[in-house]
């Protein structure tokens, strides 16, 4: 059976919208609760950001594990890395997050943990939708008997102990005294936990974006829209800037210049950092979007790299088989299996801080023998077959040209959305009118074989 409603990350769509309905939810909730109480599960926790659609979501799936016999305990607005470390630490059977990380708010979207506090298999996901689609086109839904229905509970030290958690992970013998950061929660699901974490450290901490009314979560701020930090760090002469997305996975920095500093950038000196301390770094772990300017930086560094998928999922994935702890995504989600199980944007960030102070150098410092080469991507909008377009002489003849023409200096990437009839035409080199000319031959080749 091939995946129906599961995505990469769980399930997402458009608030109100099938799948994004309290009927689905609720659905979804049994289907899950079900298949976990067949292996035992006693108790999952649900964790939200800070959409309004989050309220409705979590009513209907706490409804769906009751009917199937499993306890719930709720956590209210939490970051996704949050779940995934209560999870564990509570010893609960699974997790299970309401977001849609850095969408706009009428969107939403379901996800789950394991017990480990790490992404359930594929195995789990598809039993989940062979019991979901039952329910849906059969209406092949049972309640447990009366004595048997789960229970709810709320636990109400979630943010606290998830503080703590943080602090935790960064060294007892250093500070942030003396530092001044700017922090964009965007509004989100770390809205309460961003600012304390550094506050309890030591450091004069400016907020922004902490005010969520649940409909401006990601709303012109946040890691993935930037002006707003870079503006507020200039203003009030920080040393650097910290930008969240909705549910706290995602990292993003900016400099004292106000330049920002990507997922890649930050991966490279968390390498770099661990490598100046002493500790053994076998590897570390992108994505087919990772910068070659990167991969090269570490290569100088003498540390091997490979790339996964896009998606932080097959990061992990592919962090568990070669056995390596470091790797993330361009787009800021870091996976640091030494102290997290998922991508977690503060105690990244606590990382990166650490770095910084042992080096005593700052951010733009920091990463300074980096270079970055030019990224052009082309979305091709199709009027066909985008597997048909993506096996057309015409169109291998046009990579083959750009790719002799780059050599080591450039890479192309065609892939196809997984959401829209598109084609993705990436191509990056140190020239970056290279980069255009050959992203442009590329896309046009593309274009040509449906011509409109």
């Amino acid at each position: 059976m091939s995946r129906k409603y599961f995505g990469t990350d769980g399930v997402r769509g458009k608030v109100g919208e099938f799948p994004i309905t309290p009927d689905f939810a609720l659905k979804l909730g049994w289907a899950a609760g079900t298949v976990m109480a067949a292996s035992g599960t006693k108790e999952v926790i649900i964790g939200k950001d800070t959409r309004l659609s989050g309220y409705m979501l979590e009513s209907a799936m706490e409804a769906g594990f009751c009917a199937a016999g499993v306890n719930v305990a709720l956590t209210g607005p939490l970051p996704t890395p949050a779940i995934a470390y209560l999870t564990s630490t509570f010893r609960a059977d699974a997790g299970v997050v309401i977001s849609a990380s850095h969408n706009p708010y009428y969107d939403n979207g379901i996800k789950f943990f394991a017990s480990t506090g790490t992404k359930l298999t594929d195995e789990q996901e598809l039993e989940i939708e062979r019991l979901l689609v039952s329910a849906i086109e059969d209406g092949a839904m049972a309640c447990v008997a009366s004595d048997k229905l789960g229970k709810v509970r709320r636990i109400n030290d979630a943010a606290g102990r998830y503080i703590e958690f943080c602090k935790g992970t960064f060294p007892n013998s250093l500070s942030l005294n003396g530092l001044k950061i700017v922090v964009d929660s965007a509004h989100g699901a770390a809205y309460h936990i961003a600012k304390n974490v550094y506050r309890e450290l030591g450091a004069e901490v400016i907020s922004i974006n902490d005010k969520p009314d649940g409909i401006n979560i990601n709303e012109h701020c946040g890691a993935t829209h930037m002006d707003s930090l870079q503006t507020a760090v200039m203003i009030h002469d920080a040393d650097l800037g910290i930008a969240l997305d909705g549910d706290a996975d995602r990292l993003m920095m900016v400099d004292s210049k106000g330049q920002v500093v990507d997922g890649d950038a930050l991966l490279y000196l968390l390498a770099k950092s661990a490598q100046q301390r002493g500790e053994k770094v076998p590897g570390a772990i992108g994505t087919l979007m990772s910068n070659l300017g990167f991969e090269q930086a570490l290569g100088n560094l003498g540390i091997p790299f490979k790339r996964a998928k896009v998606g932080d999922r097959y990061v992990v994935e592919l962090l568990k088989e070669t056995g390596w702890r470091l790797g993330g995504e361009n787009s800021g989600h870091l996976l640091m299996l030494d102290f997290t199980t998922t991508g977690d944007a503060i105690v990244a960030s606590l990382q990166v801080l650490r770095a910084l102070l042992e080096s005593g150098s700052g951010l733009c410092d920091a990463i300074t023998e980096l270079e970055m080469f030019p990224q052009v991507l082309i979305n091709v909008r199709l009027n066909g077959d985008a597997d048909v377009a993506l096996s057309h002489p015409s169109v291998s003849d046009a990579v083959a040209t750009a790719e002799t023409a780059l050599g080591t200096d450039g890479r192309v990437l065609l892939r196809k959305s997984g959401t829209e009839p598109l084609i993705r035409v990436m191509v990056e080199a140190k020239d970056a009118v290279k980069a255009n000319q050959y992203a442009g031959l590329i896309a046009d080749a593309v274009r040509a074989v449906f011509p409109a």
